[in-house]
């Protein structure tokens, strides 16, 4: 009798990405029967999703009773929060409270969490507005806390950003500008296609990723590699700015400034995962990542 997997976020870049490669293991397809959690089960995409054989539901994440609806029969369960959606991390962190503790009351065998560090903690409050981190770390310890069986999953940079962050000149030069010096160090990922990889070898190493941070990016690159691979991706000139704290606030909505500021500061020093190195993260894997040149000439965008 198959497994229950459930999914939420299903129809966004990490839940789709782990569903697309759960259905496309053989192994694991026959493993588990996959649960798709999202917010309108009649959009195209979920659509989509339950011609393949992906049972679609909605939950609120908010409503504890219904995210404990969601998960009656999981054994594994997949959560990603999205800070965005509100912009409030009291609202964050009550959702993943809310899935952690219905798992506790499930008996959920494995519950694997996209997660990310603590800002504030790491820098000892040098940088203290980045909610958006902070509530996912402090979910993440809620989770230990509560003895549920997890896995932590940490995206990286997501290469995807560089299609906004990226300029066009009119004689067809690309710029980009960060607040941060051409040595930092990005660990950047294409999230829409490699989530799924790390997840499902998280997954298949249940026992020995239980309680361990695996760290979600193919490779650091700096700002200088950044900008030579994508010219030697694409034959056009390419420009990095390195900018000031405050030309780069100058260039973005008020309301997010600081946040952004502050991120790509974490990213400068101690560094986006605290210096970790990627080996351990790697070596469960059984797919090949996607390079930042592959990530290029894939996308077209450039």
């Amino acid at each position: 009798m198959s497994k229950l997997i459930t999914v939420f976020g299903a129809t966004g870049n990490q839940g789709g990405s782990v569903i697309k490669h759960l259905l496309a293991d053989s192994t694991l397809s026959k493993t588990f029967k996959i649960r798709g959690i999202t917010r309108d089960v009649s959009k195209p995409a979920a659509q989509a999703l339950a011609k393949q054989g992906v049972e679609m539901r909605t939950a609120d994440l908010s409503d504890k009773s219904s995210v404990t609806e969601a998960l009656q029969g999981s054994d594994t369960v997949f959560l990603v929060t999205n800070y965005w959606e509100s912009a409030k991390y009291d609202v964050e962190f009550g959702q993943g409270k809310n899935v952690a503790d219905a798992a506790k009351e499930l008996g959920v065998q494995h519950l694997i969490f996209s997660s990310l560090l603590h800002v504030g903690k790491l820098t000892n409050g040098r940088l203290s507005h980045v909610p958006h981190f902070e509530a996912k770390a402090d979910i993440e310890e809620y989770i230990r806390e509560s003895g549920v069986p997890a896995s932590f999953y940490l995206p990286g940079y997501f290469m995807s950003n560089f299609v906004q962050s990226v300029q066009k000149g009119e004689d067809g030069t690309l710029s980009f500008a960060f607040p941060v010096s051409k040595d930092a160090k990005f660990p950047l990922a294409d999230t829409v296609e490699d989530t799924g990889k790390f997840v499902k070898a998280i997954i298949k190493n249940r026992d020995a990723t239980l309680g361990k941070q695996i760290l979600g990016a193919e490779n650091y690159y700096t700002p200088e590699q950044i900008r030579s691979g994508l010219e030697a991706a694409t034959g056009k000139k390419t420009i990095y700015t390195q900018l000031s704290a405050e030309q780069y606030k100058g260039f973005l909505p008020p309301s997010v400034a600081e946040e952004f500021l502050e991120n790509h500061l974490f990213i400068e020093e101690p560094g986006y995962f605290n210096g970790a190195d990627l080996k351990e993260s790697h070596e469960i894997l059984e797919d090949k990542l996607t390079t930042w040149k592959d990530f290029i000439t894939k996308s077209g965008s450039f």
